[in-house]
């Protein structure tokens, strides 16, 4: 089998030095990666997170929401962590206020 693989017998020769031009153009490509992950990533969702804060911090009696399931209804009671949601005129569901996705503009269930 040695007639396929040919045996090199060239000089190990010197090493090459990585000289400071090389090591710059690693130092960009790093801080180019984090600001492209601090543009695409952390700083949308920070937004989204503020957002969904202020949505829930500002939640109301009379409010009309829709939950993350997909239920619409007019809140009647909010406490710190629950909101009683009022679905029909008989139906009350209390749900986590993590679990509210949006607000309603006013009359928008009566329209549904």
């Amino acid at each position: 089998m040695s007639f396929f693989i040919s045996n090199a017998m060239a000089d190990a020769g010197a090493p090459a030095a990585a000289g400071p031009a090389g090591s710059g153009f690693e130092w960009i490509f790093l801080v180019g990666f984090l600001v492209i992950f601090y543009l695409m990533i952390w700083r949308p969702q920070a937004k989204r997170a503020k957002e969904q804060k202020n949505l829930l911090g500002n939640l109301q009696k009379g409010d009309e929401v829709v939950t993350s399931g997909g239920i619409a209804g007019k809140i009647n009671k909010v406490t710190d962590d629950f909101v009683v949601i009022e679905v029909s005129d008989t139906v009350e569901l209390k749900i986590q206020k993590g679990a509210i996705a949006a607000t309603l503009p006013k009359g928008t269930l009566k329209a549904i």
